[in-house]
């Protein structure tokens, strides 16, 4: 589907940004933002919720007003990248799909001190 502008439903581009941020299907990305696997499709018919449209916003990358076609810039002015301290934050980290334990966490982070340490970085 061709990407129309502001005319499209926040449901079509949602379906849009989905497709090219590889997700095979909206039930997979529902479920990544923490919904039931068909809240998604039932945005066809009913505005979404506030906080279910920010949690997709999230996981697509892109602004809420994007979704709801506000603006064709994908991204805000201020969703801009900021430093994680992954001693300091609850940010979930996964691989494949698959959130990493907080052993996993604290062997990347122990792993990430010991490659500092034998480089000499601060």
């Amino acid at each position: 589907m061709p990407d129309r502008g502001i005319d499209m439903t926040p449901f079509e581009r949602i379906k849009t940004i989905s497709k090219k941020k590889g997700y095979s299907s909206l039930r997979v990305l529902s479920e990544d933002a923490g919904m039931g696997p068909n809240a998604i499709y039932q945005w066809k018919d009913k505005t979404p919720r506030t906080d279910n449209l920010q949690a997709v916003a999230d996981v697509l990358g892109v602004s809420v007003d994007y979704l709801l076609g506000n603006t064709d810039d994908m991204h805000s002015a201020t969703n801009v990248d900021k430093p994680v301290d992954l001693d300091n934050d609850t940010t979930i980290l996964s691989l494949d799909g698959m959130e990493l334990s907080d052993e996993y966490k604290k062997f990347i982070v122990d792993q990430v001190r010991a490659l500092r340490k034998m480089r000499g970085d601060n």
